[in-house]
């Protein structure tokens, strides 16, 4: 694609690198066919391909409309587009520049405006989401369904964490709400990994991983987060940690990209890209030891009645699409005997997609009843997946039990 970007970005770092990634694009259309808002909608601008001639307009100094904002914000940034298009346009890059042009021209409403101050402002400090948390929780029967239906539930947890005692050692990123909706998923991580001789340790003053932040369009603030937890990780990488282990899918993608957005800091460049590097979401550990989780396996005793249970695996945009990464999780639910349903449309995305699932009203809603149809049609006892954000939008649109699959592999390996 040719393109003439304006004198006021050409020579940005941003404007080379959104020129780069325009100048991949050869309009093909292949995108279309796996975009979700494409799907759903029917126009042009709504997919890929339609946002990136905008973003286009954008970059060479044509008008910025609300127009343009608006199918920009439906854009889910799940990164399907980049799994299909033959080119490897890194479409997900290209549309985080054009919506932090875009924001600059295009005020927002003061509703909008004041939203996502809140979700910037409460989303990663824990200190704040888990006590308000709470009080959605204990307000809930109160509240109007349009509201009650966005409180989720915590589910009671086994929050024992196993000492240190391993030489292999792993660091684990908290996360910010992961603790308070879903506070066994860490914990029960460190029990799987310590079985198989994998000490798994938290760096305390590590926090969010400044995903939410970045894609609420304060880029500057997320780069602070992105700092602040290679400052709290460095120590533990000096000391010869192995990895940097991700339990969240979406902060994995966002804690893969440190190096990519912080190569232009000469403080931290090298560093994050030491940090990118090490990153490795537990899908991939896992897997790289199979051997030894089928060993631990056959120690304990085998599903009542020798069923195999039936689980429905949700693979996360994030972790099949922004990591490329896929069949780690399923492999390990397989040899742990569990018995994974098929599901249809699994490249979809479950509507959730950070705070899409909040902002958004309608999209969001006609994504998870399709998504949720998909996973239930092959009548699971459960449904697994790898990202927080999808667990608690996708619970909140079944019945079935959904979790995330490390647990399932923990409560296996403790069955006595």
């Amino acid at each position: 694609m040719k393109t003439n970007l304006a004198e006021s970005i050409r020579n940005t770092p941003e404007g080379q690198e959104a020129n780069d990634i325009l100048r991949a694009c050869v309009h093909c259309g292949f995108c279309t066919a796996t975009c979700p808002t494409y799907q759903l909608l029917g126009d042009e601008l709504d997919s890929p391909r339609g946002r990136i001639y905008l973003i286009k307009e954008v970059v060479e100094g044509n008008e910025v409309t609300a127009k343009t904002q608006l199918h920009l914000d439906r854009c889910l940034t799940c990164r399907s587009c980049e799994t299909t298009c033959p080119s490897g346009v890194r479409y997900g890059r290209l549309v985080d520049i054009g919506r932090n042009i875009v924001d600059k021209y295009v005020p927002r409403s003061p509703v909008d405006v004041a939203m996502r101050s809140a979700l910037n402002f409460v989303l990663p400090r824990q200190y704040i989401f888990k006590p308000l948390l709470r009080v959605g929780q204990a307000l809930r029967p109160l509240l109007p369904a349009s509201l009650s239906g966005k409180v989720p539930n915590t589910v009671a947890a086994n929050t024992t964490w196993p000492a240190p005692r391993h030489a292999r050692k792993m660091l684990v990123l908290d996360g910010c709400v992961q603790p308070a909706l879903a506070p066994d998923i860490n914990p029960a991580t460190a029990r799987v990994l310590d079985r198989i001789d994998i000490s798994l340790i938290k760096a305390d003053a590590a926090g969010c991983c400044g995903a939410v932040t970045f894609h609420l369009n304060k880029q500057d603030a997320a780069l602070n987060y992105m700092r602040r937890n290679i400052d709290a990780w460095w120590p533990f990488v000096e000391q010869g940690v192995e990895a940097i282990v991700m339990t969240a899918s979406g902060c994995g993608t966002m804690v893969r990209d440190y190096a990519h957005l912080l190569a232009n800091d000469p403080d931290y460049a090298e560093k994050a890209q030491r940090i990118t590097d090490m990153t490795r979401d537990i899908s991939e550990i896992i897997s790289g030891e199979l051997p030894e989780l089928k060993k631990q396996v056959e120690e304990v005793p085998a599903f009542d009645h020798g069923t195999k249970p039936r689980i429905a695996f949700h693979s996360p945009c994030s972790l099949q699409h922004g990591q490329q990464l896929r069949g780690g999780a399923e492999q390990a639910l397989m040899a742990a005997g569990f018995e994974l349903t098929t599901v249809p449309d699994s490249h979809l995305c479950c509507g959730s997609a950070g705070t899409y699932s909040i902002l958004q009203e309608t999209l969001p809603k006609r994504l998870l009843k399709n998504k949720v149809a998909a996973l239930e049609s092959g009548h699971p006892v459960a449904i697994a997946t790898a990202n927080i954000g999808c667990l608690t939008h996708i619970q909140s649109g079944s019945e079935i039990q959904v979790r995330h699959w490390i647990e399932l592999i923990d409560e296996r390996l403790t069955a006595r």
